[in-house]
């Protein structure tokens, strides 16, 4: 079958986490902080916190900004669950607004209209590997005073007007998961250029501790949310390799992009001229009257892996229920979430594999 994703591993990293296995120091050590410096040195950020997992990485900045109950936090109606679930966690309201179809990020010139007195914080997604429009982002910021968490998953080496995302905000958030450019399994980062910001991140990610002159003091009410050291290896290991990865992903999809013309009901995903899209997931949109789950149905019966973009927030039973949301209210996410098509991407794609996706999409309706 041809996979919908696989991770990009090399054998020099699976041969360093054995050894670090076989050490006996597993927990956060010294490949922790190599991979913090290699990431900070990547991003060209001060600081990089590892943790679990990119949800853990939401969830402390919001706590790092004492993001509480009566708070409101903009979030783009169509992503993953987890950049709500977090605002949820701190007791704070997330306020969802419509998406691009281009981009499949949040709409900016929909913002203004939803800020409140009790708006405090904004967390654009770069949905799919792409950038979301932070110019606007950081205007609308600067001007309402609202503190911007990226969650940039899925977009570790992407870039708006030459600058890596995840560095424009108070914080940037990334994930390591398996279908991402680089993974630990399970992990994260959280990134900032605030010192002391990244200081109580460090705390609130290790139980509350902070150590001082060797003594060990328990300042807050903190979580375990630490990276192990055989997972950061896995992650240096794949860091290093990090510009070939995203030049294969882009050529796949520049391949799609190529040969996907021959099919009038798809829309492939839309080339900015100032921002580098590093593709986590080759995101179609089809035509309405096209049954995206039957499609998928069909080329899983072709040895094909594809799945849908991603969610809905406002529809989903939580959020619909709680909050008396309308996915009228939210065409575009919705729009995204019924018709939008992952097809396989990923170093583990080749050419001929392009070609039959293609072929038995061409094939689908005849």
């Amino acid at each position: 079958m041809i996979k919908l994703a696989k991770p990009h591993i090399p054998d020099e990293a699976i041969e360093k986490a054995v050894e670090v296995l076989r050490s006996g120091n597993l927990v956060q050590g010294k490949y922790v902080e190599e991979f913090e410096q290699a990431l900070c040195d990547y991003l060209g950020i001060k600081n990089a916190i590892v943790v679990s997992s990119g949800t853990a990485a939401l969830h402390l900045a919001l706590l790092a900004l004492e993001i509480k109950k009566g708070d409101e936090v903009i979030v783009p109606a169509f992503t993953f669950p987890a950049t709500a679930n977090v605002v949820e966690l701190v007791g704070a309201k997330p306020i969802f607004v419509d998406i691009n179809l281009s981009d499949f990020c949040i709409d900016t010139s929909k913002i203004e209209k939803v800020i409140t007195k009790k708006t405090k914080a904004i967390i654009p997604v770069h949905e799919f590997g792409q950038s979301a429009k932070m110019d606007d982002i950081v205007r609308i910021s600067k001007q309402y005073n609202l503190k911007i968490i990226e969650d940039a998953a899925c977009a570790l080496g992407a870039e708006f007007a030459n600058q890596k995302v995840g560095t424009f905000g108070v914080f940037g958030c990334f994930s390591f998961h398996p279908r991402k450019a680089i993974t630990t399994g399970e992990g994260g980062v959280v990134v900032t250029n605030d010192n002391e910001l990244a200081q109580k991140v460090r705390v609130l990610r290790n139980h509350g501790i902070s150590c001082n002159d060797g003594k060990v003091y328990f300042i807050a009410a903190g979580l375990n949310y630490r990276m192990t050291d055989f997972q950061a290896v896995l992650g240096i290991g794949q860091l290093e390799d990090i510009t070939n990865i995203i030049i294969r992903r882009i050529e796949v999809a520049n391949e799609y992009n190529n040969k996907l013309k021959e099919i009038s009901w798809i829309k492939t995903p839309y080339v900015y001229e100032n921002r580098k899209m590093v593709y986590q997931t080759y995101h179609g949109l089809l035509d309405d009257d096209k049954d995206r789950d039957d499609l998928i149905d069909y080329l899983k019966s072709k040895d094909i892996e594809a799945n849908l973009g991603s969610q809905s927030l406002p529809s989903l039973t939580y959020y619909k229920n709680k909050y008396k949301l309308k996915a009228a209210d939210f065409p575009k996410a919705v729009r995204a979430y019924k018709k939008g098509l992952a097809l396989p991407m990923g170093d583990q794609v080749d050419n001929d594999d392009i070609k039959l996706i293609i072929k038995n999409l061409a094939l689908y309706l005849l």
